[in-house]
């Protein structure tokens, strides 16, 4: 593990191997350890992967005094991680929490984005309702911590089938989640509900895009990934069986596979 000092905020990171970059943004309530199979297999592949934990996850802190963490601030974050590691363009792919973040960051620096990798996400606005449920979740986070939430959604992070037979991946999950910081998830709730819709600039991306999802997701189904297929000229769609939201895990050779012809195409 590394570490730099960003904005006054100690960021830690992994910076694996040699080659063409890639930066991979992990989702919530997760940390830089979700991307561990993918940054394992790729630096020994030619690339240079960098994972970091963003700001309130993992070994990141959180300022004091932040009650809200917009996805602007963390593609801010990954702007001056980069600047400090060197990174020109490079491939930047985010599930998720991330990918929405990676949306955000090719909206505000689209010339340093070299590719696209977006894994079950969404580019739609939050619904009112989705506010409301997002702002709750974050109140009860910070009154209860963060177990009962860990708990009540680990079978839509990964499928019930998979929990069942994977239990090691079952466990990975359920860690990340279990000590993700109560401030630092309910900060980034209510940053996530009041995010923009990025369909418009998705629309205007002039990279190679590689979108992913699971045939079990529930919280960015299909049809969501089939949206930002139409809306990328040229994108790549690929649907993994078997997987819910966190296939780079569930369907680990599988994901690697699509993911290992996308970069061979973008480098």
């Amino acid at each position: 593990m590394s570490t730099a000092e960003l904005d006054g905020i100690s960021v830690a990171y992994d910076d694996l191997g040699t080659g063409l970059p890639v930066v991979l943004v992990h989702g919530h309530p997760f940390n830089r350890s979700m991307w561990r199979p993918q940054a394992e297999r790729f630096s020994r592949e030619g690339y240079r992967v960098i994972t970091a934990d963003l700001r309130g996850y993992g070994e990141t802190a959180l300022p004091a005094q932040s009650e809200k963490t917009g996805l602007d601030v963390f593609a801010r974050d990954i702007a001056r991680l980069a600047d400090r590691l060197g990174l020109g363009r490079f491939v930047l792919g985010g599930l998720s929490m991330g990918g929405q973040i990676v949306m955000e960051f090719h909206r505000a620096y689209p010339e340093r984005v070299a590719g696209l990798l977006l894994a079950d996400t969404s580019p739609q606005e939050e619904t009112e309702d989705g506010k409301r449920v997002r702002n709750e979740t974050a109140d009860r986070v910070l009154a209860e911590g963060i177990g009962w939430y860990a708990d009540e959604v680990l079978t839509k992070m990964v499928s019930p089938d998979n929990v069942r037979t994977m239990p090691d991946v079952a466990a990975h999950v359920l860690q990340m989640m279990r000590t993700t910081p109560p401030e630092g998830a309910a900060a980034a709730l209510r940053g996530r509900a009041e995010r923009p819709d990025y369909r418009d600039s998705l629309s205007r991306v002039k990279v190679p895009s590689l979108i992913v999802v699971g045939t079990e997701d529930e919280f960015t189904p299909v049809s969501d990934a089939e949206l930002m297929h139409d809306l990328i000229p040229g994108s790549t769609l690929a649907v993994i069986e078997g997987a819910a939201h966190m296939p780079n895990l569930e369907r680990e050779a599988e994901f690697n596979d699509v993911f290992a012809r996308f970069l061979k195409e973008t480098d």
